[in-house]
């Protein structure tokens, strides 16, 4: 199913890039838009990890240098039969982590400094065991993807507002005029709710999964409490928009943050992770 959910997320955003090229420039523009999609869908299935770890400025780790965390990862690895991932730590004090990678053999699970002092063992083995069930399950993949490709289509669209309004367009009649205006602003838009759908649906059985790995559903629920709290008063540095569905709590919350997050109710999932504990007495 994640394949299938990977080649629709992927020939959907070509579809965005050829209308957002078709408004702006014709079929001329379209056709520039098709080989830029082809580079940014090769680009987002092999490099876009690593975009997202540099986005952060994500440093990995050894177990020399901070074994206590290296070994709870490695032992959680081992309970999900997962191979071992690439551990990074982010230096910000908000409390948040994510997983990226193309697959389990190519798997990344990244922390920031503030989840590691903020969290006792218990709450911090309930995430980590949170982003290797999206590594089990397949879908940092296709997060990692959206992440890439949903920035990059918000920034062509911008870009192409820029130029209907102060540039040319020789192919205006075939390009759509205020119809090309309004697609362009519409292609975020479209963008977003693809990425909130694609989110939403894979964090409830993500909190699952993890309290199977990690065995402890209420240390999930009350670290999904504390860092719920911890994003409400401050924002990870450099949090772009795109990524947001990547971390176990939305960086942007409060506000129009909550209307339009990518993540669902942290009291839905709280709850959730209580009748998940219940049925275990």
């Amino acid at each position: 199913m994640n394949g299938l959910k990977t080649a629709f997320l992927m020939s959907a955003m070509m579809a965005l890039f050829l209308l957002v090229g078709y408004a702006i420039g014709g079929r001329s523009g379209m056709t520039i838009a098709f080989v830029f999609s082809l580079v940014m869908n090769f680009g987002s299935y092999w490099f876009s990890d690593k975009i997202v770890l540099a986005m952060y400025k994500a440093q990995p780790i050894t177990r020399e240098q901070s074994p206590k965390f290296y070994d709870m990862v490695e032992q959680l690895a081992q309970n999900a039969n997962l191979p071992m991932p690439k551990v990074y730590i982010i230096n910000d004090p908000t409390p948040n982590a994510f997983a990226t990678g193309r697959n389990p053999q190519n798997a990344a699970v990244a922390a920031t400094t503030g989840i590691l002092q903020g969290l006792n063992n218990e709450e911090l083995a309930g995430v980590m065991a949170h982003e290797l069930a999206h590594v089990k399950h397949r879908d940092i993949l296709i997060s990692t993807i959206a992440a890439t490709l949903v920035g990059t289509i918000s920034y062509v669209a911008q870009m192409a507002g820029w130029a209907a309004m102060f540039g040319r367009n020789d192919d205006r009649e075939e390009g759509g005029g205020l119809g090309g205006l309004f697609l362009i602003i519409l292609s975020p838009i479209i963008a977003m709710l693809l990425q909130m759908a694609i989110s939403r649906s894979r964090e409830f059985s993500a909190d699952a999964g993890g309290s199977e790995i990690s065995g402890n559903p209420l240390a999930l629920a009350s670290a999904l409490q504390k860092i719920s709290r911890g994003n409400q008063t401050n924002h990870l540095r450099n949090t772009n928009p795109s990524t947001a569905h990547m971390f176990i709590i939305s960086p942007f919350l409060g506000g129009l943050g909550k209307l339009f997050s990518t993540h669902p109710p942290v009291e839905q999932r709280i709850a959730k992770l209580e009748e998940i504990a219940a049925g275990r007495r």
